[in-house]
């Protein structure tokens, strides 16, 4: 399996190679690469696709620990992993904390952003009002394990309700340990208000955001997708929060229509 070292990590990623343009896709809390499977089958034969597994998710985590990190540090992950590829220059694309790494990533490491594809996530901390609700679901799964209620919770959250792959991946979170929920959550919801720095972020963007995210308001993409200098907003209508996987046919059509106009 493919494992970069970098950056004093062991991440892993796949790779659909080539000397085509890149896009890397960075996903979201207790999700993991696979997520952008709908993405990279459709752009595989017009680009180079990377998807990776961040600090604490899918084959990148060590079930007995995860160091306290930050969002800087993932997007340096992700620059060292791009370095490590032989890659210059990428578009990235991110899905809520997947977004939060590369919003980063581009005012850390500008240098190597062609573009940003910022998939229903946001600017600023998480709200404090949604914050009190996802501690106390953290916290219960922490001293009881994944029930079915919280499990239900958790899936209501990120899929929307009725999604049909939803029992695979409430699985995946059943393999999930308490000091990788512990330490992305905590990671998750002390990072820094980036929304006064938008200005700064020059490069293309395309902002898409499910109309049914439960996780963050339309209205927050919004503001973000107003206050970055060359950004464009398409709603996904009836997407959730990981609108590119519950609702691919518009992700895709609004993704080929952006990559389209790059240069």
């Amino acid at each position: 399996m493919p494992f970069a070292q970098v950056n004093g990590q062991k991440l892993y990623y796949e790779d659909t190679g080539g000397n085509g343009r890149v896009i890397i896709f960075s996903h979201g809390l207790l999700m993991d690469s696979s997520m952008f499977a709908p993405q990279v089958q459709a752009l595989r034969g017009t680009w180079r696709c990377i998807t990776w597994d961040e600090r604490g998710h899918g084959q990148t985590a060590d079930p007995a620990r995860c160091d306290p990190f930050s969002y800087y540090d993932s997007a340096n992950d992700l620059a060292a992993l791009l370095a490590h590829l032989g890659v210059q220059k990428a578009v990235l694309a991110g899905m809520s904390q997947g977004g939060y790494l590369s919003l980063r990533c581009a005012l850390t490491h500008p240098e190597i952003v062609r573009a940003l594809v910022l998939m229903d996530t946001q600017a600023l901390p998480e709200d404090p009002a949604k914050m009190v609700g996802h501690e106390a679901l953290i916290k219960a799964w922490l001293e009881g394990g994944l029930s079915d209620e919280i499990a239900a919770v958790v899936a209501h959250i990120i899929l929307g309700d009725n999604w049909p792959g939803t029992a695979a991946w409430q699985a995946k979170w059943r393999q999930s340990t308490p000091p990788n929920l512990l330490q992305c959550f905590t990671t998750l919801g002390s990072r820094d208000d980036i929304s006064d720095q938008l200005g700064a972020i020059t490069m293309p963007a395309l902002v898409v955001h499910g109309t049914l995210d439960h996780a963050i308001d339309l209205a927050r993409a919004q503001a973000m997708a107003d206050a970055l200098p060359h950004a464009q907003m398409v709603p996904v209508p009836g997407g959730g929060h990981a609108s590119n996987l519950t609702h691919p046919a518009p992700v895709n059509a609004a993704l080929a229509a952006f990559l389209g106009t790059l240069p």
